[in-house]
């Protein structure tokens, strides 16, 4: 088993439940997409399962241990064999893209490797390598700050992918692109996955994307899961149910200002 939770639940500071007897179970090379509406707790899910943060209940075992129990840097050393795909990617303006990617070691290269990395790339031609794979391998000296979003997203996914993680989880990680570059982008990511046996975990809020690339569907409403299934025996009702009064839909960009927005639900 990659990883398993059992009864999690987390509260946030302020007192709010954002995730609520979560059981979820999930084997080595499966490939998951979680989907649900906007505050359903999709990135805490992920977050949690990255080890960025502890369950306030219940318990959680990755790759064999379980994280919490472990010393603050073997629980380091966990997290290296994890990659976690945000949704806006943490890269500081001014740091060159090769530099950016070849951080997804850090926390596997010895620390004299790493400070040299950040003064003078060592590994120009894997950063360059991963960057082509998302259509990218033009921009590999080039300044975050000078990119798009949907460019930083894949920067990001390159990131991810120069680690060679043993799971790799995603935070909506194709939000920012346009809907063939979006499938595109998916398409790597579930190859990566497949070609290494690599377990992966995404949440979408595109149902359709998440439908077409991932085997199996978790759908995830008020801080529970609603339902768990693969993906062609996902029904309209199922996600009619799971967008219930959901305000916020996939056309909203595309929709007139004033004009009502729907969840768009896909034929299964």
């Amino acid at each position: 088993m990659m990883l398993r939770l059992t009864g999690v639940e987390h509260i946030h500071a302020n007192g709010q439940r954002s995730l609520a007897g979560i059981d979820l179970a999930v084997d080595a090379g499966e490939r998951v997409a979680v989907i649900g509406p906007s505050g359903a707790g999709k990135t805490t899910l992920l977050r949690i399962l990255a080890t960025a943060l502890q369950p306030s209940a219940g318990s959680y075992e990755a790759l064999g241990t379980l994280p919490w129990t472990l010393s603050g840097n073997a629980r380091q050393r966990l997290r290296s064999r994890i990659a976690l795909v945000h949704q806006a990617p943490p890269l500081p303006p001014r740091q060159r893209v090769v530099t950016a990617v070849l951080a997804g070691r850090l926390g596997q290269w010895p620390l004299w490797k790493s400070l040299a990395s950040l003064l003078y790339p060592l590994d120009s031609a894997g950063a360059r390598t991963e960057l082509q794979r998302l259509d990218l391998g033009d921009k590999l000296f080039e300044r975050c700050d000078q990119l798009s979003g949907g460019q930083l997203q894949r920067v990001g996914i390159a990131r991810a992918l120069y680690q060679r993680a043993e799971l790799l989880l995603a935070d909506e990680p194709v939000s920012a692109m346009d809907p063939v570059l979006a499938g595109h982008t998916l398409g790597v990511l579930n190859r990566e996955a497949q070609s290494r046996g690599v377990t992966l975990l995404a949440s979408l809020h595109a149902v359709d994307l998440a439908l077409e690339h991932f085997p199996r569907i978790v759908g995830v409403r008020d801080g529970r899961i609603a339902f768990d299934k693969p993906a062609e025996q996902v029904t309209p009702d199922d996600l009619r149910a799971l967008y219930a009064n959901e305000q916020l839909g996939q056309q909203a960009s595309a929709s007139p200002v004033g004009a009502p927005v729907v969840v768009q639900i896909p034929r299964c």
